[in-house]
């Protein structure tokens, strides 16, 4: 910080947006304490924190108001799906992403602010170990799925193309993922295409408007939500680093789904095919009420609407073939151009809401930190999502949840999305890749083992031997099972099956 320290202009800033309780201590801090302080509350935009504040406070004590009836379903001709696509067609749609990608138009861009507090583990997600028989954290299955689509690009075409992988962390995931990538050799990455950038922080609110200190001389602060993605875009240059590298196509996805298929050839090729500027890949919900937000149409522009909005009567409602009428389960995998992204931000980013989470934040009364048992104040966050009522052509591509959908939330113990539930996600994947290449597997005796059945209800098997048929294919050798057929047909394989492709690039099969 250069200058002197102005007190007293300070303080009628602070008294001016009802916040002066925030230098109630200053007498008591250190010359260190004061110096950090000081550049931190003259940092702070208060008009701009009172316009949200004020903008969202209200819903707090409003009754969640169901919106069934000004509710649309998707129209048909925006919405695509890998399984009821004819094959020539997917087969369009891969070769389209594939050629996009050999021509450097494709990154890749994660979500990465959320620490793994409810993992029960002090690091980033993205570093976590389900316990996978390569015990390859997340970050490092998601840096190999980017290489393996980068060789199917140049497979196709002939063209080398990079994909150039932006991750946004928050202030206390930032420096121990660049750590970690760093120590790791960013998973065999080009390093300058692994781009780190920081989102924003907003000040923790009471109820009644004021800033909370979380200590004498520290505000309490939490990142602005995976919407604070659009401010963050614009004011670190990430937006202009993509138009420099000529990006056009942008997939956009959170850390902690296992199955994520980063950059996904279909998907942006379904994408530029139709010519859309926003798109969101969906899963069928597994059942009416199923707690997952909804992607449809609410007053003619598409939004997610979450399942506390819809009245059960309305969320069970069917189509004359038997499928939900709303069915269309969000899962955070978003794909824009950048002229989109570009027009978010310059022209409706400030105008994006604010959503409030009530939480229990650690608070200082009497000079000593008090960490409440009730939520006592709000994290105010924007949602990525709430951008898709700006698109000019908005389409939804619908998987199957078991190939590509199994968030990694809770610690085991939990009733879903845990590293159990994680690891048998791939493992149940990965045993079909191998069948269904014409591989089989027994168990040492010589008994055969079943085939994965194909579909399944979220997180749920009735087999019991699910956690034992061990099945781990690297990113590296198969994408989504494609070139398996000449390693595994016709051989028997017993678990725990691991294939892999060393640093040489040779294809190695362990099996017990």
């Amino acid at each position: 910080m250069k200058g002197k320290m102005d007190i007293d202009a300070l303080q009628a800033n602070l008294v001016k947006y009802g916040q002066g309780h925030l230098l109630q201590y200053w007498d008591t801090l250190n010359d260190a304490e004061k110096k950090t302080f000081y550049a931190d509350l003259v940092e702070l935009d208060l008009e701009r924190i009172n316009r949200y504040f004020n903008r969202c406070i209200a819903t707090l004590t409003d009754e969640v108001s169901k919106l069934d009836s000004k509710m649309q379903p998707i129209p048909r001709d925006s919405c695509g799906s890998i399984t009821r696509t004819e094959s020539d067609i997917l087969d369009e749609y891969w070769g389209e992403g594939l050629r996009l990608v050999s021509q450097n138009k494709v990154a890749v861009l994660l979500m990465a602010g959320g620490q793994g507090t409810r993992l029960g583990v002090p690091y980033p997600k993205g570093m976590y170990n389900v316990g996978l028989v390569s015990e390859k954290t997340l970050y490092q299955l998601q840096a190999e799925r980017i290489r393996r689509v980068e060789m199917l690009a140049r497979e196709k075409t002939g063209n080398i193309g990079n994909i150039i992988w932006y991750i946004m962390t928050s202030e206390h995931t930032k420096e121990p993922t660049l750590e970690f990538f760093d120590k790791h050799d960013f998973f065999g990455l080009p390093k300058e295409n692994v781009v780190v950038f920081e989102q924003f922080q907003l000040p923790c609110m009471t109820f009644e408007g004021k800033i909370i200190l979380d200590q004498k001389h520290r505000i309490a602060k939490a990142p602005d939500g995976n919407g604070g993605l659009y401010r963050a875009l614009g004011e670190t240059g990430i937006l202009k680093h993509m138009e420099d590298h000529n990006i056009q196509h942008i997939h956009v996805y959170g850390v902690d789904n296992i199955l994520v298929k980063m950059a996904d050839p279909h998907f942006i090729g379904f994408c530029s095919k139709l010519g859309a500027d926003c798109g969101a890949k969906v899963v069928e919900k597994a059942f009416p009420t199923e707690p997952v937000g909804v992607v449809c149409k609410v007053s003619g522009v598409y939004e997610v609407v979450e399942y506390s909005e819809i009245s059960q009567s309305t969320a069970e409602l069917c189509n004359p073939d038997g499928t939900l009428k709303y069915n269309a389960g969000n899962i955070c995998n978003h794909y824009f151009t950048l002229d989109f992204l570009k027009d978010v931000v310059t022209n409706h980013e400030d105008k994006l809401k604010h959503h409030i989470a009530k939480k229990k934040i650690a608070y200082v009364k009497n000079g000593k930190q008090i960490k409440p048992t009730e939520p006592n104040g709000i994290k105010m966050e924007k949602f990525v999502f709430d951008v898709f009522q700006f698109s000019q052509n908005f389409v939804v591509w619908e998987v199957l949840r078991e190939d590509e959908f199994s968030p990694l939330k809770n610690a085991d113990g939990a009733a879903k999305d845990t590293p159990t539930t994680s690891r048998q996600s791939v493992f149940h994947l990965h045993r079909r890749f191998i069948t269904e290449a014409g591989g089989k597997l027994t168990w040492k005796d010589g008994s055969k083992i079943a085939d994965a059945p194909r579909r399944h209800a979220p997180n749920y098997t009735s087999e019991k031997d699910v956690d034992t048929v061990h099945v781990e294919v690297s990113p590296l050798v198969s994408y989504l099972g494609e070139g398996l057929e000449k390693l595994v047909n016709g051989k028997t394989f017993i678990p725990p099956v691991h294939i892999e492709r060393t640093s040489t690039g040779e294809i190695t099969i362990e099996s017990s």
